[in-house]
């Protein structure tokens, strides 16, 4: 006989998240970006400066038992850019949660996941049929997650390889860690630590990567240097870089490939991955952008691996990149997606599909939904997890790699 169980109380606290937002058109637009000084204006809705300390909602969820499962509403650095939902602002939720999602929650049966994960991710009624927020669906996922573990005395991971029937991996999942462009000692450590990719280097403006893309060669040469020079000759690191269209704002696209084979032959003997090469103004045009660039470096054997983000936000977004053979690798997002199970499915969807995996998500996030990723990702072997929360590469590897330390020794 199936037993019921019911949240008892639910809270929703204001909090911190792992970094900040930024609003990506405005720095693009800016020839003068300064980072470190309020220099330029806002351009995209929500924002209120270039800049903006980020903010989560904790969701705590009280069980019979006293448990209380949690899970933390949090969106991406770049808000509102390529189809995203816009800045998550919390004070503008906090009262749709305790005045309209608050009772649906508690009438929900915590004993199973699935089933409450899609339907707190669909339109509401109450709502004029609109969804809620990717960030809000985001942290109540977790906290459900969370609250059937609970229920039933085992991991997270447990429950997602029971409900979608999978297999549990027997050993942590490679780690793509975060790291500050400017920061050797953070590369030293890395590659101390032995981790599996890195140094994912943000370049957001096309002036980051300099003329003709000089300064990127330069950096990707540095890095493979550092790495010969002070890692142990059996450490085989894959290169990951993060261009946010830097690279299609510098060159024309036919151009891009010839820089492309600079970037390989700079990094040897390293194999790389470059994460939005070109950002176009539609998911139709960046999908058929990416296609012919990945057909170009097939044809001219060049062997860098590209990764697709913007405009690749939801599981319909992610099967039309994978079925245009678009990309190598589609970073699923986690925040980006909304209910936790979108991105369960959504990596079980580029498994089958022999697409690469990178179950993601951002620096912008905290501990409670990278442990929930961390689990995830055990129950659905992704290629990589991207590190989070921040960019100290440190702190995000520990949690994630601990999380998943302890749950194997836990099953």
């Amino acid at each position: 006989m199936h037993l019921k169980v019911h949240p008892t109380e639910i809270r929703f606290v204001r909090g911190l998240s792992g970094y900040f937002h930024k609003d990506l058109q405005a720095v693009k637009n800016s020839p003068n970006y300064d980072p470190l000084i309020d220099n330029i204006a806002p351009v995209t809705s929500g924002f209120k400066n270039v800049v903006q300390a980020g903010e989560v909602i904790s969701v705590l969820l009280r069980l019979p038992n006293g448990a209380v499962a949690i899970g933390e509403c949090v969106d991406v650095i770049f808000s509102g850019a390529a189809s995203r939902d816009p800045l998550f602002i919390p004070s503008e939720h906090l009262p749709l949660l305790n005045e309209v999602i608050k009772p649906r929650l508690l009438e929900l049966d915590v004993s199973t996941f699935r089933l409450n994960s899609v339907t707190i991710d669909e339109p509401w009624p109450e709502l004029g049929n609109k969804r809620l927020h990717t960030a809000v669906r985001y942290g109540l996922s977790q906290a459900l997650l969370s609250a059937t573990a609970l229920v039933h005395h085992c991991t997270m991971a447990e429950v997602v390889s029971r409900e979608w029937n999978t297999s549990i991996s027997e050993r942590p999942i490679d780690i793509l860690a975060s790291c500050h462009r400017n920061d050797d000692l953070q590369l030293d450590r890395m590659i101390m630590k032995q981790v599996a990719m890195f140094p994912h280097a943000s370049f957001v403006h096309v002036n980051d990567i300099g003329p003709r893309g000089k300064t990127m060669l330069e950096y990707v040469a540095h890095v493979s240097r550092r790495i010969q020079e002070r890692g142990d000759a059996d450490y085989q690191p894959r290169l990951h870089f993060d261009v946010y269209g830097t690279i299609g704002d510098a060159f024309l696209e036919a151009d891009i490939p010839d820089f492309l084979r600079k970037v390989e032959e700079v990094a040897k003997p390293y194999q790389v991955l470059i994460e939005s090469p070109i950002v176009s103004s539609s998911r139709e045009s960046q999908i058929l952008s990416m296609k012919q660039l990945r057909k170009a470096l097939l044809a001219r054997r060049i062997n860098v691996k590209i990764v697709a983000d913007e405009w690749c936000n939801t599981l319909d977004d992610i099967k039309m990149f994978a079925e245009a053979n678009a990309v190598d690798f589609v970073q699923v997002k986690t925040p980006d997606l909304g209910g936790l199970h979108n991105s369960i499915d959504a990596v079980l969807y580029c498994l089958k599909e022999n697409v690469g995996c990178c179950l993601g998500g951002s620096a912008n996030e905290t501990d409670i939904s990278a442990r929930a990723t961390a689990q995830v990702a055990l129950a659905t072997q992704p290629q990589f997890l991207l590190s989070k929360p921040g960019i100290g590469a440190d702190e995000g590897l520990m949690i994630l790699t601990n999380e998943m330390t302890r749950t194997l020794a836990l099953i």
